[in-house]
């Protein structure tokens, strides 16, 4: 079974984190429906209403209905619920986080998990137009993006970094069909959400609290190394229950783990 554009677009979020900047939130609309995108998530913009915003509505020249349709969350968990692979997008590396991928490398992998699941989905994250992503939200997500650029001043406006992953993202979709990955179709294996992951780990930090190798006051840098191990490879759902059931036997047996 190939996968179509049609159905990778439909399974395809962009997410603007704390955007404050109405122009460049129309501009990011516009960048997303010239290259056949439409779903558009923001995280706690600075403009509640910017999708009526007329600086948005000029900036997006046209493009009126990705920003009539785009979604507007309190959280980046909120926002990245339902997704399975999420990819931040960041001209700077993030201790703890993945090492950074060039776009096409990041398109292909995008390609592959959509076409290995019908119930994947994607999203690639992009910062405030000021600071960019903060390293904790990086470590929500499994991949990092980092577009290449002259190294003395590779700092890119957020819709022009919209428009360059939009248009890899077009490039690895439309490029000749390739059918999906029959190995784990046959296994019946899906990837873990990104609320199942986020679930994991809180769980994983009361568990660790409880037999004491985790100090609350003092907790250096333990959970972002167990991200940052974790993000080394994908988590299935079962994976996921393993782990979980591992976790709440620790809280029911907790001296025998000291």
């Amino acid at each position: 079974m190939a996968l179509s554009f049609e159905d990778a677009v439909e399974r395809t979020e962009f997410v603007l984190v704390r955007p404050s900047h109405p122009g460049n939130v129309g501009a990011a609309a516009r960048a997303l429906r010239v290259m056949g995108f439409g779903r558009l998530t923001l995280v706690e913009p600075r403009h509640p209403d910017v999708a009526r915003h007329p600086e948005a509505l000029a900036f997006a020249s046209g493009a009126q209905d990705v920003l009539a349709s785009c979604r507007v969350v309190d959280s980046l968990d909120a926002a990245l619920a339902g997704v399975t692979l999420a990819v931040a997008v960041s001209a700077a590396g993030r201790e703890f986080a993945p090492t950074a991928q060039l776009p096409e490398v990041i398109a292909q992998r995008c390609r592959s998990e959509l076409a290995a699941d019908g119930s994947a989905a994607v999203a690639l994250v992009f910062g405030t137009e000021r600071t960019g992503l903060l390293i904790g939200e990086a470590l929500h997500c499994q991949a990092l993006c980092s577009i290449p650029g002259s190294p003395d001043y590779c700092s890119l406006n957020l819709a022009q970094a919209v428009q360059v992953l939009a248009y890899a993202m077009r490039r690895e979709l439309t490029a000749d069909q390739v059918p999906a990955p029959a190995a784990r179709e046959q296994a019946g294996a899906a990837y873990a959400t990104n609320a199942q992951v986020e679930a994991l780990f809180v769980h994983l930090e009361t568990a660790l609290i409880e037999i004491g190798f985790l100090d609350p006051r003092h907790p250096k840098k333990l959970m972002p190394r167990l991200r940052r191990l974790f993000s080394r490879t994908r988590l299935e759902v079962a994976e996921v229950d393993l782990l979980r059931g591992v976790c709440t036997q620790i809280e029911r047996f907790p001296e025998r783990f000291r």
